[in-house]
């Protein structure tokens, strides 16, 4: 006599991508319980998650900070499945990498999002 069987569960292969943010798109995430980033305002028609920390934590001390006061870096996973129709861009040098997400695409982006979003590094001005 066999007993139950059990299918084997498989979870997808997920890529983990970072964000350089400021406070008011990270209230945005939190919002949405840190599953989802938010649609992207009218003058902002792509969304770009950075493929290396490094990068994103140079645009979040640099670029974040100066201009809102405090800067982020978020990291995430994402189904790589889901990611391959997104070609790596070169945004400068050799290390500095980012997916374009056309903003209307941004919902289903959210829908392959594996866990959640989670705040990995906070800059501040200096005194």
């Amino acid at each position: 006599m066999n007993g139950p069987t059990t299918q084997p569960t498989t979870t997808p292969a997920t890529t983990t991508l970072w964000r350089p943010t400021g406070p008011e798109e990270l209230a945005l995430v939190e919002a949405a319980d840190w599953r989802a980033w938010p649609p992207r305002l009218p003058d902002q028609p792509i969304f770009y998650p950075v493929l290396n920390e490094d990068y994103a934590i140079r645009i979040a001390r640099d670029w974040n900070v100066p201009a809102s006061g405090v800067g982020y870096v978020t990291r995430f996973e994402v189904d790589t499945a889901f990611l391959a129709r997104y070609p790596v861009r070169r945004a400068g040098g050799r290390t500095i990498l980012e997916l374009w997400v056309p903003a209307e695409e941004l919902p289903e982006f959210n829908r392959h999002l594996v866990g959640r979003i989670e705040v990995v590094h906070e800059f501040r001005p200096r005194p």
